[in-house]
């Protein structure tokens, strides 16, 4: 399995206020810690059925922090405050899930996966209509 690449879209970027370069470069810091964390679990994987086990994981952490991001959207326009970070921050979270869904050695056994832990789960697929 090839190794994972993530990046930062520019629009991203671009959101960010004048003064957000140390975002920036948290978040440059926070992208290369996924893909190294990813990388290191493919390449520790058995097979590639664990490491899309790996990235799976790291997805569904991803969306819990996407999640997070945007519950604080409201609470900071509440008390006065730009949210940008928080809606920064939140679409990383969304683009990263993308380009890990969207990737060529992934996108198959990622949907295997998922297929996997929903039947393992004791959830029928019928249950879910």
């Amino acid at each position: 399995m090839d190794d994972v690449t993530l990046t930062i879209p520019a629009p991203i970027l671009d959101s960010l206020p004048d003064d957000g370069g140390a975002a920036a470069k948290d978040m440059e810091r926070a992208v290369e810690g996924w893909e190294d964390r990813i990388n290191r679990a493919i390449e520790a994987a058995d097979d590639e059925n664990e490491a899309a086990g790996y990235v799976l994981d790291a997805i569904e952490e991803m969306d819990d922090r996407l999640e997070e991001y945007d519950e604080f959207v409201p609470e900071l326009r509440a008390w006065g405050q730009s949210p940008i970070y928080a809606i920064a921050w939140r679409n990383l979270m969304a683009d990263m899930i993308g380009q890990l869904s969207d990737h060529d050695d992934l996108a198959d056994r990622l949907d295997r996966e998922r297929t996997h832990r929903v039947v393992d789960d004791g959830i029928r697929l019928s249950d879910l209509h």
